[in-house]
C-alpha cells in the first residue's frame, strides 16, 4: 500500500485510505464471503418483515407499521457501510474518494439518528397501548402514525447536516489513512490541516443530543409501562403486556448498549480495534438479529413471517 503524501506535507488531499480489517489476501476473501452472507441475511430478514406487514391484514396496525418502517430503515443503515466494506476487501488500494467518504459519513450518522427517533416513537406507541388502552385508537391514528414516521426521517437527516457541511469544508493534509472500515469523524478530524473549534463543537454537541434525550424518553416511557403492568391483576395480562414490549426493549438494549460502550467514555480509552468491533456490532450485527428478535417474541409476526417464508 503506497501513501503519496507524508505527514509533513501540507498539501490538500483528495481521498482517504480506509484500512478496514487488515489481513492477508486469503483473509480478505474470507471476510468478503462472511459479510456478503451477513448482508444478504439482513436484507432477507428485514425485507420479510416489510412484506409480512404489507400482505397480512392483521398487521395493519400502528405498532407493525412502525416496525415495517424500522426494518426499511435497517436495510438502508446496513447498506450505508457494508457494500463499501465489501468493495474494500477486494481492493488493493483501499481508497475512498473525498465525496464518497463524506456521503457515507452523512448517511451513516443520519440513519443512526433516525433509528434513535424511531425507537423513541415505538416506545411512545407501546406506552399509549398499555397505559392508555381505551384512548389508544383515537390518539394513535393512521394520520398521527404517518406524521411521526415522516418527522423521524426528516429530523434524522437534518440533524447532522450542519456538522457535515462544516467538516467537509475543512482542508485535510498529511497521511490519508483512516484506521476504520468507515469514514468516522474522529480519524477524519485528526487529518485536518488546521483545527476548527466551531466544526468540532458543532459535531460534539449535536451528535450525543438525540442519543441522550431520546434514551431518557424511552426509559421514561417504559418506566410508566412497567408501573402500569405491575398493576394488572392477572398474571396472563402481565405476560401479554410484557411480551409486546420485550422485543422492543431487547432491540433498544442492543443498540444503545453498544453506543454507550462506544461513546460513553473518553475516546482515548478505545483502541482502533475496539472501535471497529463496537461499531460493527451496532451497525451490522444489530440489523441482522433485530428481525429474529421481533419474529420470535411476537406470535402474530411469527405466523406472518412463516407464511411469507413458506415454513
Amino acid at each position: 500500500m503506497k501513501i503519496f503524501s507524508n505527514p509533513s506535507n501540507s498539501s490538500t488531499i483528495s481521498g482517504f485510505l480506509l484500512l478496514g480489517f487488515p489481513s492477508p489476501r486469503e483473509g480478505q476473501i474470507l471476510l468478503f464471503v462472511l459479510f456478503s452472507a451477513v448482508y444478504l441475511l439482513t436484507l432477507t430478514g428485514n425485507g420479510s418483515i416489510i412484506c409480512a406487514v404489507r400482505w397480512d391484514q392483521r398487521l395493519h396496525t400502528p405498532m407493525y407499521i412502525l416496525l415495517a418502517n424500522f426494518s426499511f430503515l435497517e436495510i438502508w443503515y446496513v447498506t450505508s457501510t457494508v457494500p463499501n466494506m465489501l468493495a474494500n476487501f477486494l481492493s488493493d488500494t483501499k481508497v475512498i474518494s473525498f465525496s464518497g467518504c463524506f456521503l457515507q459519513f452523512y448517511f451513516f450518522f443520519s440513519l443512526g439518528s433516525t433509528e434513535c427517533f424511531f425507537l423513541a416513537v415505538m416506545a411512545f406507541d407501546r406506552y399509549l397501548a398499555i397505559c392508555r388502552p381505551l384512548h389508544y385508537p383515537t390518539i394513535m391514528t393512521r394520520r398521527l402514525c404517518t406524521n411521526l414516521m415522516i418527522n423521524c426521517w426528516a429530523l434524522g437527516f437534518l440533524w447532522f447536516l450542519i456538522p457535515i457541511i462544516l467538516i467537509s469544508q475543512m482542508a485535510f493534509c498529511g497521511s490519508r489513512i483512516i484506521d476504520h472500515f468507515l469514514c468516522d469523524p474522529g480519524p477524519l478530524l485528526a487529518l485536518t490541516c488546521k483545527k476548527s473549534p466551531v466544526a468540532e463543537l458543532a459535531f460534539s454537541t449535536l451528535s450525543p443530543l438525540p442519543v441522550i434525550i431520546l434514551f431518557f424518553f424511552i426509559m421514561g416511557s417504559y418506566a410508566l409501562v412497567l408501573r402500569a403492568v405491575l398493576k394488572v391483576p392477572s398474571a396472563t395480562g402481565r405476560r401479554k403486556a410484557f411480551s409486546t414490549c420485550g422485543s422492543h426493549l431487547a432491540v433498544v438494549s442492543l443498540f444503545y448498549g453498544s453506543i454507550v460502550i462506544m461513546y460513553g467514555s473518553p475516546a482515548s480509552e478505545h483502541k482502533a480495534g475496539m472501535q471497529k468491533i463496537v461499531t460493527l456490532f451496532y451497525s451490522v450485527v444489530t440489523p441482522l438479529i433485530n428481525p429474529v428478535i421481533y419474529s420470535l417474541r411476537n406470535k402474530d409476526m411469527k405466523k406472518a413471517m412463516q407464511k411469507i417464508l413458506g415454513i
